[in-house]
């Protein structure tokens, strides 16, 4: 594999991240990379989602068990995932006022939280 084709790969890869409405599976991903690169496979996937989490480019989020991977610099932000079409959407608002610092009863101290809400997203719900 020569330079040029893997910083091809990542670059669409980054893309389709940064394009996403919200943080994707590997299989989501692979399935996207391959409308610009139809021979791409599973495992050059992985290792470049590997390399970019690495680099700080993009994190992994865990939803329900699976690892998901969205842009880095997206700020505080929480999620909302279909019940219906299984999609994932970044809220670019906060459900929860509940800033670093608070004491929680109990006496446990908060220094970050995240939210995920599930239902139905707007075209699934239309759909009903």
């Amino acid at each position: 594999m020569t330079a040029t084709r893997s910083t091809r790969q990542r670059d669409v890869i980054t893309r389709v991240l940064h394009d996403a409405e919200g943080p994707l599976g590997v299989g989501a991903v692979l399935e996207r990379a391959r409308t610009d690169l139809p021979a791409l496979g599973v495992a050059t996937v992985y290792r470049t989602l590997k390399l970019l989490t690495d680099q700080g480019r993009i994190h992994p989020v865990t939803l329900d068990g699976e690892t998901l991977y969205e842009s880095s610099g997206k700020g505080h932000h929480h999620h909302f995932a279909c019940t219906r079409c299984q999609r994932v959407f970044t809220l670019h608002t906060c459900p929860v006022a509940l800033p670093s610092g608070t004491v929680y009863p109990g006496g446990f101290i908060v220094e970050a939280h995240e939210v995920t809400l599930y239902g139905q997203c707007p075209q699934c719900a239309q759909a009903s």
